[in-house]
């Protein structure tokens, strides 16, 4: 834990330097998310994929994403109730957040996203995982997340989403 406290600060002191790079974390942590999910959508509308296909792949990042955020992170948080760091230290937030911190929704949804666009093209699943890191880590930058929130929260999307396409892919075969 105390090595998660550090990292959050390191992160946290960027904050109150330079106004540009505060008005671009907040950007990245409260705004990417509407890119990012448009970009989900540009990807199946141009990809060479057939509309059956492109349903399917709609259905397994759709579930997987809302399953991962609103199924195991509320579960977890069900049962471990971790506040938020500006609850619990005189921190920099720059933006508005509450409930609690541990695993992160946005981080559990969004990794989810990166994992199942990676399972049918790598290169986009790639830039979905650039874009998950950059807003995630400007969650902790902008003080409604700890350095471990996201990881556990990356850890639950990527796993919903690698059983869920694994499931559909053997299903599909019979």
């Amino acid at each position: 834990m105390v090595l998660d406290i550090k990292l959050f600060y390191f992160f946290n002191n960027l904050v109150d330097k330079f106004q540009i790079f505060d008005t671009l974390v907040v950007f990245f942590a409260a705004y990417l998310q509407y890119f990012f999910v448009a970009s989900f959508f540009i990807f199946l509308y141009f990809s060479a994929y057939s509309k059956r296909k492109k349903l399917y792949i709609l259905a397994v990042t759709t579930f997987s994403s809302i399953f991962a955020r609103l199924g195991v992170t509320e579960i977890i948080r069900f049962f471990y109730h971790r506040p938020r760091p500006f609850i619990t230290y005189q921190i920099h937030q720059l933006i508005p957040e509450n409930g609690w911190s541990f695993p992160s929704g946005h981080s559990a949804f969004f990794f989810a996203i990166a994992m199942s666009v990676y399972f049918y093209n790598k290169k986009w699943g790639i830039g979905f995982f650039v874009g998950a890191i950059l807003m995630n880590i400007s969650r902790i930058i902008v003080g409604v997340h700890y350095p471990s929130d996201i990881i556990g929260g990356a850890i639950v999307g990527v796993l919903v989403s690698f059983i869920v396409f694994r499931i559909t892919k053997k299903l599909s075969k019979k």
